[in-house]
């Protein structure tokens, strides 16, 4: 199988989502806060140029699980 760039970005995006939900439902486990934890990131460039303006907002948490989930991803993808 051909390895290309949008595939590993796809393994990623797939291990941040799945780290996610798998955080989300281990909350209520109090032996696994420190994996569960996040921690917001977000970028919120703005601009206002007579003709065009925007304002995007993007936001990421992340939590040391969902960090885990996108390395096994990688390695997964590596391993194909």
């Amino acid at each position: 199988m051909k390895k290309n760039g949008w595939l590993l970005l796809l393994f990623i995006g797939l291990g941040l989502i799945g780290g996610s939900l798998l955080a989300q439902w281990l909350q209520a486990v109090p032996g696994l806060s420190f994996l569960t934890r996040t921690t917001d990131l977000s970028w919120s460039p703005a601009a206002d140029l007579i003709v065009l303006s925007y304002d995007l907002t993007l936001r990421l948490e992340v939590s040391l699980l969902s960090i885990l989930t996108a390395a096994a991803a990688i390695w997964l993808y590596r391993k194909m």
